[in-house]
């Protein structure tokens, strides 16, 4: 017995991998639908929201740009985060371009030896976030028809992502802060005869994590038609229903909550969806999921930060730390201030 669930527990991966290829088998005709979906949301919205931000990012990375932005912030990214001034670029430019553009300047800094490893685990935690256009744009004003709501939820995701940048000022405080003292020292000199090369780089490198990005949206979304043909989905609600009905939530939300801790778009297009009396639960939900940011692209920062020795443990315990804090600035926020009393019946 106990052989046989070592056996089990060695070769779990490989027989999710096999189950997952026979689903895709039997339920080819909503796994199709979900492809063509998954790619319809990456030629219109992922490639043409991402892709300039990739290239521009890369480009940046070629000049003296985040150098110079690294000695303006110095004095305020080293006290309040504990990392180099030049995190200050990784912050603005996450916070700018969305998911999950942040872990790859990130990632970037780390192989050029612009940070520790430390700093990189640290800055990781809190650069890495949802875009303005996202939140403001697709959540607020096309979800809930509400501008208000998209810049309440877009303010709960900075301040909540500062927070956790500055709780994780402390990650490992005793390792790796001299060796960045002089990280940023070296100009770097662009010429119109090394123009060329830098582009055709900047541009592959680009096309390369969004064609990557692409993949996981896809295979996530072939995993969320698997779990709901499968009827998964519905036993794991059987599951959560009980404690739902004691916290008083609607249970309608289980499905969408599982939905966006898989995957963010289609989460909040669930929670947002679920008729409920009181609004703030939905906008609550909603910006936990935003802050949380899913598994699928937990695994994108993977891809993305496994060209490196960054470590990915404070990056998934500093966006449930963020989903968190997120959902309580927001439920605060609603609570206190007369302006969003409309929200709740």
């Amino acid at each position: 017995m106990k052989l046989w669930i070592v056996n089990l527990k060695r070769n779990i991966i490989p027989i999710l991998f096999l189950l997952f290829t026979i689903c895709l088998i039997f339920f080819s005709k909503s796994n199709i639908e979900s492809v063509k979906n998954s790619l319809k949301i990456w030629v219109n919205n992922v490639i043409p929201s991402l892709l300039p931000f990739f290239i521009a990012t890369e480009l940046l990375n070629n000049t003296d740009i985040p150098k110079t932005i690294g000695n303006l912030f110095h004095k305020i990214m080293r006290p309040l985060f504990n990392v180099p001034g030049i995190g200050a670029y990784a912050l603005f430019m996450g916070i700018i371009s969305g998911y999950p553009i942040g872990a790859k300047i990130v990632t970037n800094f780390r192989n050029n030896n612009l940070c520790t490893k430390e700093e990189a685990e640290r800055l990781i935690t809190f650069t890495n976030n949802s875009g303005p256009l996202f939140i403001l744009g697709t959540v607020g004003i096309t979800l809930f028809y509400d501008t208000s709501i998209g810049l309440l939820l877009f303010f709960t995701h900075l301040l909540s992502s500062i927070s956790v940048g500055i709780i994780f000022r402390f990650w490992k405080i005793n390792k790796g802060i001299n060796e960045s003292r002089n990280s940023y020292t070296t100009n770097k000199i662009i010429s119109f005869q090394s123009l060329g090369d830098i582009l055709s780089k900047s541009i592959m490198s680009s096309i390369h994590s969004v064609v990557l990005i692409g993949g996981f949206i896809v295979l996530f979304g072939l995993i969320l038609s698997v779990l709901q043909k499968a009827y998964l989905f519905h036993l794991v609600n059987l599951f959560f229903v009980p404690s739902f009905k004691i916290l008083g939530i609607n249970t309608e939300f289980i499905i969408p909550i599982l939905t966006g801790l898989l995957e963010l778009t289609n989460g909040v297009v669930a929670v947002s969806s679920v008729i409920n009396r009181n609004l703030a639960v939905n906008i609550i939900i909603c910006a936990f999921l935003l802050g949380f940011g899913g598994i699928s692209i937990m695994l994108q920062v993977l891809s993305i930060i496994s060209k490196s020795d960054i470590s990915i443990k404070p990056y998934i315990i500093g966006k449930l730390l963020q989903g968190f804090l997120a959902g309580l600035y927001t439920f605060l926020i609603i609570q206190h201030f007369t302006y969003f009393k409309y929200l709740q019946v």
